[in-house]
Formats: C-alpha cells, sequence, structure tokens
C-alpha cells in the first residue's frame, strides 16, 4: 500500500472550522430557545426542550470542539509530476489520485473565515469533478496552484 501524503494543511484550519461550526450550531441554538419560548407559551410538555437542548449541546461539543482537530489531522496532499495524491475523512478515509493529464483547471478560493486567518483553497477541476485542498496558507495556495498549473500544462504538451 501506498505511503500517506506528507504535506497538511494550515493548523489554523482548525480555528477557522470552528467558527463556521460555531454559526451553523449557532442555528441549532437559535431554534432550541425558540422551541422552549413557544413550549412555555403553549403549556408544552417540559422534555421537547430539555431534549433539543441535549442535542443541541452534543452537537455543539462534536462539531465545535471535537471534529475540526481530527478532519484537520487527517487532511493531507502532496503533489507528484504526474499525479496529486489527496487524503482526508474522519471514519470514511478517501485516498484520491488526481491524474495531470485530467486537470482541467486549477483555482484558489477564500471567504471571509479563511481570509480572517489569511487561508486559501485550492480546488483542482477534473472533467469529472472537482477536488479540494482546504485552508491552506495564502502563499502556499498560490504557490500549488501555479505548480499544479504548470504541471498540467506540460502534460498535456506531451501528449
Amino acid at each position: 500500500m501506498r505511503q500517506p501524503p506528507k504535506n497538511t494543511i494550515a493548523k489554523d484550519a482548525i480555528k477557522a472550522w470552528r467558527i463556521s461550526a460555531i454559526l451553523s450550531v449557532g442555528i441549532l441554538w437559535l431554534s432550541t430557545l425558540s422551541l422552549g419560548i413557544l413550549s412555555f407559551i403553549f403549556d408544552w410538555t417540559i422534555w421537547i426542550p430539555i431534549v433539543a437542548g441535549l442535542i443541541s449541546l452534543v452537537s455543539t461539543v462534536v462539531f465545535v470542539f471535537i471534529l475540526p482537530k481530527i478532519r484537520w489531522r487527517r487532511w493531507r496532499y502532496e503533489v507528484f509530476e504526474q499525479e496529486i495524491y489527496i487524503q482526508h475523512g474522519i471514519l470514511i478515509v478517501s485516498r484520491t489520485l488526481v491524474p495531470m493529464i485530467r486537470v482541467q483547471h486549477v483555482d484558489t478560493k477564500q471567504g471571509p473565515i479563511l481570509k480572517k486567518f489569511q487561508l486559501a483553497s485550492v480546488t483542482i477541476s477534473t472533467a469529472a469533478t472537482t477536488h479540494e485542498i482546504p485552508a491552506l496558507l495564502e502563499e502556499d495556495a498560490s504557490e500549488l496552484r501555479d505548480r499544479i498549473s504548470s504541471l498540467a500544462r506540460v502534460d498535456e504538451d506531451d501528449v
């Protein structure tokens, strides 16, 4: 079996993913609070908001505190002359080889949360799908984009 890729994504990815998770879980907490208020107003059973609160609490712990760190540890990538090797996943580890000859274009993208931590993601498009290497330092993302682009062009010229 092939050795796992060597390169990791930026450590600040954990912080960025936690902020994204907080925003998502915040919606769940607002729903739980609304359910509690409705339960009080309409004199529903107290168990409905209690169960919703427990679900919100467990979701917060899992998605904000546990998963981002595990996700960061599992993300690996490596760029070779003929292929790009990407490994990610928590329970199910996915190992993807993208042949350079199949690369159509490479982009970097950066949302407001990634921008706050000076991170960017690299997306690699093929005819079949798009692969993403998330949360790299801006400079690393630009260098990686340019390197993949030049390697993909060289492979096209060879064909």
